[in-house]
């Protein structure tokens, strides 16, 4: 399905991709899951692998963990209890929620502020992309990314302890992860800063979303809201949204979303040139996991939902009384919180051998001092730097640069051969005559 347009070379932000004979090819070691890609292709060539929902019958005991955006997806008239029964429908057994473990993480996070100062500011490892990001582009600042799970993770050790408690086995219980992007799967499946996930699964969320409000439109539920108590307070349901999580840090703190913001900010804070943030919540999404590339409703919409869910809690007294009943969480998750050590993961790796990439860098100097700088992608790359550093490691040839080819020419290389260099880069369609050629880019 690939057509080779680059959109999705130019889109990333940590130039993981290519293009070759016509279609785009990812070096996995710089992809961080953030999605751009995704969003940018024309033609829905790039997927978001997930786990066959038939696996969840694999369990007696099917739990959906469902993060507060889900909810927000949905036409108006359709209710949480809606939601919950049309998920009973399709197959879960019990249904929770990803942020019941947010008032238990605020204070944690004050504290774990107040005890490192000298690591300020702290960037939240709430977003999987940024923890990534900052792991393969800005791998100096991985020593102030807070080593606290985020609310997926104690949410789901949560509900393993809930139902060890019981003394219902654990090969019983399969808890399936209902994801609004990507990245989290990739956090899932590749955990950083913890051996393994305790989840079992995870489902795109658009997929859920399909399926359950084609069973509230097949009135396969009876919208009683009292088949599920939620039991979030207002903090917790606007956490997933820009500044949720900032505005209740002691200090000062801000919130960026949207990933090229993020990578602005993160070039800020390594030249220091913000100073006295004790905190930055960093998001790869615009407005954070509402705008997550496998959500289903318009981003703006859920922010506006799920703000004013909140605001109807603090004006009841139920946000006081749910947050009582949260206290149940600390006999569960103490010990539970830390991650690990988090390490670099440098995407410009190139060689092991230190002597051997100091030689290659100082190669990849002189050839930037030929190349024209001015990032047009033509050559395949996607940036002049690009080009030159998979020079160096033998997966490219000066002669790809277009510049260089015309200089070429008037010494040694043909304008037949400079044709076969172009074709080979973006394929032999790209230079037939094809009137529709212009629409399949739009």
């Amino acid at each position: 399905m690939c057509i080779g347009c680059a959109h999705c070379m130019r889109a990333c932000p940590t130039e993981a991709l290519r293009v070759k004979g016509g279609k785009a090819y990812l070096h996995s070691d710089r992809c961080i899951d953030c999605g751009e890609c995704y969003r940018v292709c024309p033609t829905g060539a790039i997927i978001v692998e997930q786990d066959d929902f038939q696996n969840i019958f694999n369990f007696k005991h099917r739990v959906a963990l469902i993060p507060s955006v889900l909810l927000g997806q949905y036409p108006d008239d359709v209710t949480t209890g809606m939601v919950v029964q049309a998920l009973q429908t399709i197959g879960f057994t019990e249904v929770f929620e990803v942020e019941d473990s947010v008032e238990y993480l605020i204070p944690q996070i004050n504290e774990y502020i107040a005890k490192n100062q000298n690591k300020k500011p702290i960037i939240s490892s709430f977003c999987p992309a940024i923890v990534r990001l900052v792991q393969v582009k800005f791998p100096w600042l991985v020593g102030n990314l807070m080593l606290l799970r985020p609310p997926l993770d104690l949410t789901s050790s949560y509900i393993r302890s809930k139902y060890r408690e019981q003394g219902i086995d654990e090969c019983e219980v399969g808890v399936f992860y209902i994801t609004p992007c990507a990245a989290k799967i990739a956090a899932i499946k590749s955990p950083v800063g913890e051996e393994k996930s305790e989840i079992t699964g995870v489902i795109n969320m658009d997929l859920i979303y399909n399926r359950t409000l084609l069973e509230i439109k097949k009135k396969a539920v009876n919208g009683d809201d009292e088949v599920f108590n939620s039991q979030l307070t207002s903090k917790c349901i606007t956490w997933a949204l820009t500044n949720g999580e900032a505005s209740h840090i002691n200090g000062r703190s801000m919130a960026i979303d949207g990933i090229h913001n993020v990578m602005e900010f993160l070039d800020k804070i390594e030249n220091d040139e913000v100073a006295g943030v004790d905190f930055f919540e960093l998001r790869a999404c615009d407005e954070s996991c509402a705008g997550g590339i496998l959500t289903a409703g318009n981003r703006f919409l859920t922010a506006e939902f799920l703000r004013s869910r909140a605001k109807a809690l603090v004006e009841t007294n139920q946000n006081q009384v749910n947050a009582g009943k949260l206290i149940r969480y600390q006999q569960y998750l103490v010990g539970k919180i830390d991650l690990v050590r988090v390490e670099p993961r440098s995407m410009v790796k190139l060689d092991e051998d230190m002597a051997k990439a100091m030689k290659k860098m100082e190669r990849v100097n002189r050839l930037m001092c030929y190349l024209p700088g001015i990032d047009c992608g033509v050559c395949g790359a996607p940036s002049c730097q690009a080009l030159a550093e998979d020079i160096v490691q033998g997966e490219a040839s000066i002669s790809q640069c277009v510049f260089l080819q015309k200089n070429m020419e008037q010494n040694k290389l043909h304008p037949e051969h400079s044709f076969r260099i172009m074709k080979k880069i973006w394929g032999d369609n790209r230079f037939l005559k094809d009137c529709d050629k212009p629409n399949q880019n739009k």
